[in-house]
């Protein structure tokens, strides 16, 4: 490589939650078991996420690109692409001058982002990019951060991938402060989605899924933690933007 990079060890691995044993039974088995919970409701996702979202996802998404200077004409890598909603708002602002590549470990997630229309879509993780050294203007993730084995790892490999100068932005949910908005939003998101959810799509894997997704919320590291770990893998101008105390957009400059 270009240029040096702190190594991530098991004694400096940051995980972004602890073992979930509802779900899982350890770390080794955790990959396989999340994969399989997202390839069985790919076919549902979007519903979920629009109606989670009372439709107003797609707006904050694209409005979180533009504010962090996503561009025409701009190389654009989005980790744990899913279904595509960032990879496909990125090729809308880049045009047909940049380029977009949708990276996810979901064989089924990868499937609807094509049918939804992202151009270019490959299997990967974020911990172990398939690409070479400084190859991308920005690298994007959309609410997958908590799907990441080790913080350190992704970090550092999310900064090999980039050109000097280059951005990373991450889009995560994470749980208020207040112990009474946590308590209502708990309430809502493993509760009353995976309910409806149940009802209207008749998936039981993709209710499954849905009480998975907040409990990787409630159980992941604070915000802080992820400021640090990526001001320790050699970001610069590392930082959390909290919108609304819920949406955090994490960015550094490599």
């Amino acid at each position: 490589m270009k240029e040096s990079l702190k190594s991530s060890s098991e004694n400096d691995r940051i995980a972004p939650h602890p073992v979930l044993s509802d779900y899982y039974e350890d770390e080794q088995s955790r990959r396989k078991r999340v994969d399989d919970m997202f390839d069985s409701s790919a076919e549902h996702y979007d519903w979920i996420c629009n109606v989670m979202s009372f439709g107003s996802g797609g707006w904050y998404r694209k409005q979180a690109l533009l504010r962090n200077g996503l561009k025409s004409g701009m190389n654009i890598l989005d980790v744990g692409a899913g279904t595509g909603e960032v990879s496909l708002l990125s090729q809308e602002i880049v045009g047909q001058n940049g380029s977009v590549i949708a990276l996810d470990p979901s064989k089924g997630m990868l499937t609807q982002a094509k049918t939804n229309g992202v151009n270019v879509a490959t299997m990967g993780l974020g911990e172990a990019l398939p690409f070479p050294d400084d190859t991308f203007d920005m690298l994007t993730m959309g609410f997958a951060l908590r799907h990441v084995a080790d913080l350190n790892k992704t970090f550092n490999e999310y900064r090999r991938v980039l050109k000097p100068g280059g951005k990373v932005l991450l889009l995560e949910i994470s749980r208020p402060d207040s112990a009474i908005q946590t308590r209502l939003l708990k309430a809502y998101m493993k509760g009353i989605v995976p309910l409806a959810t149940r009802i209207f799509r008749r998936s039981a894997d993709a209710q499954e899924l849905m009480r998975y997704y907040w409990d990787t919320i409630e159980h992941c590291v604070p915000p802080n933690t992820i400021v640090e770990a990526l001001q320790a893998t050699g970001w610069k101008a590392s930082k959390r933007h909290a919108v609304m105390g819920i949406f955090s957009e994490y960015t550094g400059i490599k």
